[in-house]
């Protein structure tokens, strides 16, 4: 069955930069979309940046500029390279991806969560 795999957070000092990966594993027929999300503590999950299958990103306007998504299709895998980062950044980070698996029908998933702290 499918499985989002996040990786990559870590403890970085405001102005540094960290790289979280995400790989779906098992058979999937089709991926719609795959991406980012975050929660702080006390606030609600919020979108951070999404990549489509036709190759379109989206991102929250407090990470343009200084976040980029990308992905590796062969792999099944979605990167996202954070620059510049700042305390307002600290959250944990969820893989999202909304997708087809081979005996199943389009549905969503998420990943265990890995945590970003940005502190001096």
């Amino acid at each position: 069955q499918v499985q989002l795999v996040g990786s990559g957070g870590g403890l970085v000092q405001p102005g540094g930069s960290l790289r979280l990966s995400c790989a779906a594993s098992g058979i999937i027929s089709s991926i719609n979309m795959m991406g980012w999300y975050r929660q702080a503590p006390g606030k609600q999950r919020e979108l951070v940046a999404i990549i489509f299958s036709g190759g379109t990103t989206n991102y929250a306007d407090s990470v343009k500029g200084r976040f980029t998504i990308s992905r590796d299709n062969a792999k099944n895998t979605v990167y996202l390279q954070m620059n510049s980062l700042n305390p307002e950044d600290t959250a944990v980070y969820y893989c999202y991806a909304n997708l087809r698996p081979r005996s199943g029908s389009m549905s969503s998933y998420w990943g265990q969560g890995t945590q970003v702290t940005v502190s001096s």
